[in-house]
């Protein structure tokens, strides 16, 4: 996939995620739009190429409908925090940040998450203190991992049930 086709191919997975297919986006004025945002960056430099992808690899490892709702929630602030530093006269330019505002918009969750993970990959176990509070958590935390299957199970069968597929 070339790095014209993987920017389109982010963009389209983060408006279908988000449902915006069909509303008002046109996909093939957006494309025109992205592609002109590809002139103003110089896409077609070959160092663009270097290091692989940045967003379409991340994609493959979250697999879950939620799971990729928080990580395309993050890869829409980057994009935004992208387009805050370049020319907003420009009708393109415009364009995109309003679509993926409206689409930051849906998702006001996905931020908090990803801060929860990043402050827990911060936590200091060697910390006395931690180590305490940990322990004192470590039962709460076994329950709710051992009651998600059971609760992913039993909503699918009772799905099954409803379905007369």
């Amino acid at each position: 996939m070339t790095y014209q086709t993987r920017s389109l191919f982010v963009l389209s997975v983060i408006m279908i995620y988000f449902g915006r297919f069909g509303n008002s986006l046109i996909l093939a004025q957006l494309q025109n739009d992205i592609d002109q945002l590809k002139a103003d960056f110089n896409s077609s430099h070959s160092d663009v190429a270097d290091g692989g992808p940045i967003f379409t690899d991340k994609l493959t490892n979250w697999t879950e409908r939620n799971e990729k709702r928080i990580i395309l929630s993050q890869i829409v602030s980057m994009y935004l925090a992208m387009l805050e530093n370049t020319d907003k006269s420009k009708a393109h330019i415009r364009h995109i940040s309003e679509e993926l505002y409206t689409l930051k918009n849906s998702l006001p969750d996905g931020s908090k998450k990803m801060t929860d993970l990043m402050n827990l990959s911060k936590l200091q176990m060697t910390d006395l203190k931690i180590q305490r509070k940990a322990a004192n958590e470590l039962l709460s935390v076994l329950q709710k991992l051992v009651e998600t299957p059971a609760s992913l199970k039993r909503k699918r069968s009772q799905f099954q049930r409803k379905c007369k597929c």
